[in-house]
């Protein structure tokens, strides 16, 4: 599975779907869910007051050097963010993690 099997190409940027693990102890990229088809993010922040949302924001920004901004799932472990930028760089970018 790549990323471009869970993402889709909007006006300005990269549609992706995730599969967040709260309260890890490693944050990262951890792979894909083959059955969910999304890309999963494991964070330390608890799901409590948009923590965990926020920290999947940050550490995406990191990783892709874009803008972030959960889209979809605010209160699910099920979320969609849209990454502005060029969707190629940004493909490329999360895959080399």
């Amino acid at each position: 599975m790549e990323v471009s099997d869970v993402s889709r190409v909007r006006p300005g940027g990269l549609e992706v779907d995730l599969q967040v693990t709260p309260g890890a102890a490693k944050p990262g990229l951890a792979g894909f869910s083959q059955w969910r088809k999304r890309l999963i993010v494991k964070v330390r922040a608890p799901p409590l007051e948009g923590q965990a949302n926020h920290e999947v924001e940050e550490l995406l920004e990191q990783l892709t050097g874009c803008t972030v901004r959960v889209i979809a799932g605010l209160t699910s472990r099920q979320k969609t963010v849209l990454i502005s930028g060029d969707p190629e760089a940004i493909c490329a970018s999360l895959t080399k993690t």
